[in-house]
C-alpha cells in the first residue's frame, strides 16, 4: 500500500481549471519531484497534498485511509507532515529559537507562550533532550556558529536552512517543499541541495518537492512527475524523463535542443528513415511509413567534425555554422544543416576544430541517440 496515492484530483478555481486528472502514488521513502514552469499547478497540488485546501473532486489517500474530505483525520495527517516554503517564515529570535520553536506547533512542552524557552528546551523529547536535537540539526545545516544570531539578519539560503531544520525537528513522515531554492543564488542552492540530500540520507523521510529546475530533480528525486497545464502528462525516473520525454513540450523543457519535425519513410528491423529537410535522418524506433513524427537529440549527443571519419554513427551531414554562444566551460553551438541543429562541446573542442561563424563542419550523431515521439 502507498503512503500518499492520489486518485483522479481537480481543482478549480471560479472558471479555471487549475489541476485536472491527476493521479500519482509515492511509497514510502520515495523522493518526488513535481516539475512544470510556473502556474503549471505545482504550488496547488501541495497545498492539497498538506490538507491547506479541498480538492473541487477526486480522493487524495494517506496510508489508505481518504482524507482529502475529512475533518476527521485533518490534524493527525497533518501532524505527520511538514511544509517548507519558497520564502520561509522566519520569526524576530535567534536561529536556536526557531528551531526549537517548531515544538510548539506540535503541542510539546505544555504550550510555547506559558513556558520559558529555556524550560522548554530541557524537556525530554524521545531519548533526547530538544536542546540536544536542535543542536544536532543546526550541526546538520551548518548553523550551529550563528545559532545566537536574529533569524532576520540571515541571507536567504541560510534562512531556508532554518526552515528545513525547523521542519525534521518535528521527525515528519514526509516533508513537502515548494521551490526550496527558487529565489537563491548558485551557492546558496548547492548548500540547501546538500541538506536536504543529507535530509533524503539520514532520516528516509518521504519527500515531495515542487521545481521548475530540471537539473535539481535529476540530482534530488528518485521519480519525477512532469506537470504541464494541471495535469501530470509523464512520471518516470530521472533517466526516463530525462532521455525518453513523453512528448514535445517535455522534451524542450528537459533541454532536447533538437526536437525535429519530420516522416517515417522505412522502418528495417527497428532502424527508422525519417525525412527530415530534404535528409534522411537514421534512429531506433517502432514506428511505421507514413507516421508524422519529432526526433528528438539531445545537444551533448552530437558530434562535430573537421572532416569525416570511420564511425559507428549512422547519421553526418555537412553544415554552416550560424552562431556560437558560451555556456560556462561549454560552448553551444548551431549549424544549418538543411534542419537546425544544436551542439554543445567544450571550449577546446571549439578550439581545436577552429570551430567559428559560417565555418562548414560536419555534424554526427548515432541512431541510437534519437528519441523519437509521435506527432
Amino acid at each position: 500500500m502507498s503512503l500518499i496515492e492520489v486518485i483522479d484530483l481537480k481543482k478549480t478555481y471560479g472558471s479555471k481549471n487549475v489541476l485536472e486528472d491527476v493521479n500519482f502514488a509515492v511509497e514510502s521513502g520515495d523522493v518526488l519531484a513535481l516539475i512544470g514552469r510556473s502556474g503549471a499547478g505545482k504550488t496547488t497540488l501541495l497545498r492539497l497534498l498538506d490538507m491547506l485546501e479541498k480538492p473541487s473532486s477526486g480522493r487524495i489517500l494517506f496510508d489508505g485511509v481518504e482524507v482529502s474530505h475529512s475533518r476527521q483525520y485533518r490534524l493527525e495527517v497533518r501532524r505527520r507532515m511538514a511544509f517548507v516554503l519558497q520564502k520561509p517564515v522566519v520569526f524576530n529570535t535567534t536561529v536556536y529559537e526557531n528551531v526549537a520553536c517548531g515544538m510548539r506547533w506540535r503541542g510539546e512542552g505544555g504550550g510555547f507562550f506559558r513556558r520559558r524557552m529555556d524550560d522548554l528546551l530541557k524537556r525530554k523529547a524521545g531519548n533526547d533532550t530538544i536542546c540536544e536535537r536542535v543542536d544536532d540539526l543546526l550541526e546538520m545545516v551548518e548553523l550551529s556558529d550563528l545559532k545566537g544570531r536574529n533569524a532576520r539578519t540571515l541571507s536567504g539560503g541560510e534562512a531556508q536552512r532554518v526552515a528545513l531544520a525547523r521542519a525534521m525537528i518535528l521527525n515528519p513522515e514526509v516533508l513537502l517543499m515548494d521551490e526550496p531554492t527558487a529565489n537563491l543564488d548558485p551557492v546558496s542552492t548547492t548548500k540547501v541541495e546538500e541538506v536536504i540530500s543529507r535530509i533524503i540520507d539520514r532520516f528516509h523521510t518521504t519527500v515531495i518537492m515542487a521545481t521548475h529546475d530540471m537539473a535539481q530533480g535529476q540530482r534530488l528525486a528518485s521519480r519525477i512527475g512532469m506537470l504541464i497545464d494541471g495535469k501530470i502528462v509523464q512520471e518516470g525516473t530521472p533517466r526516463e524523463i530525462f532521455y525518453t520525454p513523453g512528448c514535445k513540450a517535455i522534451a524542450e523543457f528537459v533541454g532536447v535542443e533538437n526536437v525535429l519535425d519530420g516522416t517515417v519513410i522505412s522502418n528495417t528491423d527497428g532502424i527508422v528513415s525519417i525525412a527530415i529537410g530534404g535528409h534522411l535522418v537514421e534512429a531506433v524506433s517502432d514506428f511505421g511509413p507514413g507516421e508524422g513524427v519529432y526526433a528528438c537529440i539531445r545537444p551533448e549527443d552530437v558530434t562535430l567534425l573537421a572532416e569525416k571519419v570511420p564511425s559507428s554513427a549512422r547519421n553526418c551531414f555537412p553544415g554552416k555554422v550560424i552562431r556560437l554562444m558560451p555556456v560556462g566551460p561549454l560552448v553551444r553551438v548551431e549549424i544549418d544543416c538543411g534542419f537546425p541543429v544544436h551542439a554543445l562541446v567544450t571550449r577546446n573542442s571549439a578550439q581545436d576544430l577552429g570551430i567559428e561563424s559560417q565555418r562548414q563542419v560536419l555534424v554526427s550523431f548515432k541512431a541510437t541517440a534519437v528519441h523519437v515521439i509521435l506527432r
